[in-house]
């Protein structure tokens, strides 16, 4: 059995991450989303070990101390991470599984893990991720202002990304990630035992 593939998924606030995620899941049974710790108080309706592993400042702070996070980040005042046990339990086990962290914590994963899939969602505009930040009524513009200029910085790690994948429309950016995932299961160098029986003839 092949080992799972590791896909790390960013991109700025409100630009659907969430979204495209869920239907890709829904679209093929071999991906899982990992649970990431944090740092911030739970929103409405999301629940602890399943959103998100809700912990204090300092019970993440000792997580980080003893070295039981892959990746974690500083966001807006608040620590995210992802559990290292997790992540290694479930690529052995052959799943997919897809990291929705910042850019920064992008990076230390391609450092960590070199054959992981960078995928950077985008809007079809700057003016369009404006809208959508608006219409979703959850923060002043104050806020919103900030996220769009994080989102300015977040834009400028594009290019160090294995793929960009437009969401312009839940569904076809969710075809798109998933024809992503199929094609990178193809790699050659992720099939060799399947190669190596080829070439032998008994």
């Amino acid at each position: 059995m092949n080992p799972g593939l590791l896909i790390v998924v960013s991109g700025p606030a409100g630009v659907g991450k969430g979204s495209v995620i869920k239907r890709a899941m829904e679209l093929t049974d071999n991906l899982a989303m990992s649970v990431s710790a944090t740092s911030r108080k739970p929103r409405p309706g999301e629940i602890d070990g399943v959103h998100y592993f809700f912990r204090t400042r300092e019970q993440f702070e000792t997580m980080i101390a003893e070295q039981r996070l892959v990746e974690w980040v500083e966001y807006c005042g608040n620590y995210y991470g992802t559990p290292r046990e997790y992540v290694t339990r479930e690529l052995e086990k052959g799943r997919n599984i897809i990291l929705e962290i910042e850019v920064e914590g992008s990076m230390k994963i391609k450092e960590m893990f070199r054959d992981s899939i960078l995928c950077f969602i985008v809007p079809p505009s700057y003016e369009e991720l404006a809208r959508r930040l608006r219409s979703r009524n959850t923060e002043d513009e104050e806020t919103i202002q900030r996220r769009l200029k994080r989102a300015l910085e977040e834009f400028q790690y594009i290019d160090r990304y294995d793929y960009v994948v437009l969401n312009d429309s839940i569904e076809e950016a969710a075809q798109r990630f998933v024809s992503i995932v199929r094609a990178e299961e193809m790699r050659t160098f992720r099939n060799k035992a399947l190669i190596d029986q080829l070439k032998v003839r008994e």
